[in-house]
């Protein structure tokens, strides 16, 4: 089973950009699509955005369509998370994802992104 760890996040003035890093240990990480998600207070989580395997393939929810780019480094068992021009309504806690099949099956335990009007 891989094991995640977050980081980077922070407080940001909006406008800013935060860097976020996922850690991912196991074997097998290389071989899976790996997705970032968030949860805002009194909201339910969602995916924002997911990366395949080999990185060729990416997806963006509407709302960080252009602001935010996901990457990964396999050999350093590593995905990112660049977001560019935050907006307060970004604020929340933001969790990396693997899925191994059709299915998001563990997260890690998520780092909080704060952004100030």
């Amino acid at each position: 089973q891989v094991q995640l760890v977050e980081s980077g996040g922070g407080l940001v003035q909006a406008g800013g950009s935060l860097r976020l890093s996922c850690a991912a240990s196991g074997r097998t990480f290389s071989h899976y699509t790996m997705g970032w998600f968030r949860q805002a207070p009194g909201k339910e989580r969602e995916l924002v955005s997911e990366i395949n395997w080999a990185a060729s393939n990416t997806y963006y929810i509407d709302s960080v369509q252009g602001r935010f780019t996901i990457s990964r480094d396999n050999a350093k068992r590593m995905v990112y998370l660049q977001m560019n021009s935050l907006k307060p309504e970004d604020t929340a806690v933001y969790y990396c994802g693997v899925k191994p099949g059709a299915q998001y099956t563990n997260w890690g335990q998520g780092t909080q992104v704060t952004v100030s009007s």
